[in-house]
């Protein structure tokens, strides 16, 4: 039979693993978009983005921008599907989040 204290344990490791492909891809899709359309860059503080001096509010466009999906009228294909990629891991990794988070109180509230 398997534990379910390992199979919590085994969930969050699953979910900081796509926290780290998520950032990955963000740090990637904000290389692409500094050559693509820089002033589009400098408006989600592209420079600035992963910094302890990083702008909030110019970090939440950013998201905003993807997930309301803009970025299908942009001119490069590539700035495109980077976008779509960071769309979907944010997808699965806030899915994965609150899976840990509903386990966690489950697991509470069993125990």
């Amino acid at each position: 039979m398997i534990s379910t204290i390992a199979l919590f344990w085994a969930l969050c490791v699953v979910c900081l693993v796509n926290m780290a492909r998520y950032f990955s891809s963000l740090r990637s899709l904000l290389a692409v978009l500094r050559g693509c359309d820089p002033l589009l860059y400098q408006y989600v503080d592209g420079a600035g983005f992963f910094t302890s001096h990083g702008q909030p509010s110019k970090q939440v466009r950013l998201v905003r921008y993807i997930w309301e999906k803009r970025y299908r009228d942009h001119h490069d294909e590539e700035f495109i599907r980077r976008c779509e990629r960071v769309r979907g891991q944010f997808i699965l990794t806030s899915g994965l989040c609150g899976l840990v988070v509903v386990s966690l109180i489950a697991m509470a509230v069993w125990q």
